[in-house]
């Protein structure tokens, strides 16, 4: 299965956000949040993933991967040049196309494009939670860097 690389087109956010949004539904970490906490400021999960992307959109770099024409996966990121550092901030796959390598398809051909920016390096942040994307950079050459914890709290 030969996934066929592109930028994203704008016109394509809308559908692109519901495929993250979905694809990350079983790994988020705001979703745990809300199973906390509850809703934040009446926001779910879903519509903060949202805002969040919309906002973060037009300062990504946005490949998607099509199957026969429809788009099944995406990676964002930025790249740094004072640096040579690309960070990757999304790598998702469509729920229905997962388990077939078109993740790690996605994370090659963000890697081939942050090094035809200059890029040396590559950085992503995984939860420990996540073992399938885990497994994924262990297996492509990443090296852990570092554990963090995110603390969150409602101000009282």
């Amino acid at each position: 299965m030969s996934l066929h690389l592109r930028p994203a087109d704008p016109a394509e956010y809308d559908h692109l956000k519901e495929m993250i949004i979905d694809a990350f539904e079983p790994i988020t970490w705001q979703k745990t949040a809300d199973e906390r906490f509850g809703l934040m400021n009446g926001l779910d999960w879903r519509e903060r993933w949202r805002l969040q992307l919309e906002k973060s959109f037009d300062a990504r770099i946005i490949l998607v991967g099509e199957l026969e024409g429809v788009v099944v996966a995406c990676a964002t990121g930025v790249c740094d040049e004072a640096t040579a550092m690309g960070f990757i901030d999304i790598l998702a796959v469509a729920s229905q196309h997962q388990g077939k390598g078109l993740g790690r398809s996605m994370l090659r051909g963000m890697l081939r494009h942050f090094k035809a920016m200059g890029a040396v390096y590559a950085h992503l942040d995984c939860l420990t939670t996540n073992e399938v994307g885990n497994r994924l950079y262990a297996s492509e050459g990443f090296e852990e860097g570092m554990r963090t914890i995110r603390w969150i709290r409602k101000i009282p």
